[in-house]
């Protein structure tokens, strides 16, 4: 037990000798890789699927790394994602318009094994986990009335109804791999430029979503409000629920609309990053100078 102790003393004595520490700030954009369907876009004469990434968009990150020797280290990471908007839903048929996109919004964590190939060139490999956030889905829809519903609602002919809702969705935590190559070039003995090429390979599996906001109006055919606010968020229309849980499995017999079956959304992305990093002295150079 002892021989065990003192060689972990060893070892951590002479880790810390060298102890370099640094802190990097960065951003970038990156674009959908091992994209997935993400819904469709109908028309009269075809229905075309949609493909992509959630992971599309600009990222901003915030790692800290550190060094037990000339080559090897660990790094430790925060990020926020600002995600572009998919097309999940495009319909454009006589007398029914839909237009639905979503976005992520989201803070992801991750934890890698750092390697300088040179002074310059070093790679990092490791999990990458989603720690809060959303997908929000924005959706506009426009519904032409029958002339016998617009004569029974008191609207001339051709008069629509207007709905725009907000809804966010919620994912499971997932446990992915990110990885990265990057090239450092020093300014001083404190600051460094750098370049990297990442890699993220993530999909979340949903667990719930919620509708934030929710409004209908009844609109004549040139455009004017004629009832506005007809349905909201306390009085949602049949076939919408404020709330939907996403699950595993559902009896046949199920009636319950607000719950359906769960799916996995992507989002893995390939980009680039851009940033700075701060040296700070190391443990030797602090030592020897004692």
């Amino acid at each position: 037990m002892k021989q065990v102790i003192t060689l972990f003393a060893a070892v951590l004595i002479s880790t810390l000798s060298y102890g370099q520490f640094e802190v990097s700030l960065s951003s970038g954009y990156a674009i959908g890789s091992a994209t997935m369907k993400l819904g469709e876009t109908v028309s009269s004469t075809e229905i075309e699927n949609n493909y992509g990434s959630y992971g599309e968009g600009a990222n901003f990150q915030l790692r800290g790394t550190y060094f037990f020797n000339e080559s090897f280290g660990v790094d430790l990471g925060v990020g926020y994602l600002l995600g572009t908007d998919q097309t999940i839903s495009e319909v454009n048929l006589p007398g029914y318009e839909v237009d639905a996109k979503a976005r992520a919004r989201a803070y992801g964590a991750s934890a890698s094994l750092v390697y300088k190939f040179t002074n310059n060139v070093y790679g990092r490999f490791g999990a990458l986990i989603k720690i809060a956030g959303k997908t929000e889905a924005i959706v506009s829809q426009k519904e032409t009335f029958s002339s016998a519903t617009a004569q029974a609602l008191g609207l001339p002919e051709g008069s629509y109804s207007q709905t725009n809702y907000t809804e966010d969705f919620h994912g499971k935590f997932p446990l992915g791999f990110v990885g990265a190559l990057g090239y450092k070039y020093a300014l001083n003995d404190n600051f460094s430029l750098f370049i990297e090429a990442e890699y993220y390979g993530i999909s979340l599996k949903r667990k719930d979503s919620e509708l934030t906001e929710f409004n209908t109006d009844f609109v004549l055919p040139d455009g004017t409000v004629a009832a506005a606010g007809v349905y909201s968020l306390d009085n949602l229309p049949a076939g919408y629920n404020k709330e939907t849980t996403y699950v595993d499995s559902i009896s046949t017999t199920n009636t319950d609309s607000s719950q359906k079956l769960s799916e996995k959304v992507p989002y893995s992305s390939f980009g680039l990053n851009f940033g700075v990093t701060y040296k700070f002295k190391s443990t030797a150079k602090s030592t020897s100078s004692l």
